[in-house]
């Protein structure tokens, strides 16, 4: 038998320009890229989503969680009360004095919690965050500013948990500094604040023999017996 006819393979060649004025229109999301051979194709751009790093998320809740139950032993750090939103707010930055103030957290609160609730929970408080993220960070996109105002809270926690020093001020400051002291008042303290007791209080005879402020008085037995 015969050979048949011989197939001819036609190579591949990308595809011509466009004319002018008819270039076609890519979608914003998308990129061109070119694969092997020539052919072009379209992949779509990878978009920034809102913390999708599990450990970031799990740090994020725990610091609600810690500004939950600040200052009420008997909170279970799944609510949350509006004082302690304001808290958290302020002690992580969110608000800043100008972009947004404590009256624009009040009123997000109010918007998220439930109508009659006085407290809200995990999801409101994302919730709340993504209302304050577009106005705190104006420069920039959506989900950008939620992700940098989810790192300004996440693995923060309540500060001056502590017991705050008083400090003496004005009249009280004059009261307690005893090198003001005068008359009675001044012998009952030593030349570093401390009080002498009984001494500065009451009169003691000396039975010494010693006349009073004698610089040598107790050296006299010493002098005999040499």
């Amino acid at each position: 038998m015969g050979r048949g006819p011989s197939r001819v393979r036609i190579p591949r060649y990308p595809p011509p320009p466009p004319p002018p004025g008819a270039e076609r229109s890519i979608p914003s999301t998308s990129r061109l890229s070119e694969a092997e051979g020539g052919v072009q194709v379209l992949t779509p751009t990878p978009t920034l989503g809102p913390m999708a790093g599990s450990a970031e998320m799990a740090s994020l809740e725990e610091s609600f969680r810690k500004f939950a139950i600040y200052g009420d032993t008997k909170a279970t750090g799944q609510e949350m009360n509006g004082k302690n939103w304001a808290k958290l707010c302020k002690d992580c930055k969110v608000i800043d004095g100008k972009s947004i103030t404590s009256t624009d957290v009040d009123i997000v609160f109010s918007k998220v919690k439930g109508k009659t609730a006085r407290v809200i929970n995990y999801e409101e408080f994302k919730k709340a965050l993504e209302e304050l993220a577009p106005k705190r960070f104006k420069d920039k996109s959506k989900e950008e500013a939620y992700e940098a105002i989810c790192q300004l809270v996440a693995g923060k926690e309540p500060i001056n948990v502590g017991i705050t020093k008083a400090k003496n001020v004005g009249a009280v400051e004059r009261l307690t500094d005893t090198s003001k002291y005068t008359g009675s008042h001044k012998e009952r303290f030593d030349e570093t604040g401390k009080g002498k007791g009984k001494s500065g209080r009451e009169n003691i005879v000396d039975n010494s023999g010693y006349v009073s402020a004698y610089k040598n008085a107790g050296t006299y037995d010493a002098k005999v017996k040499k």
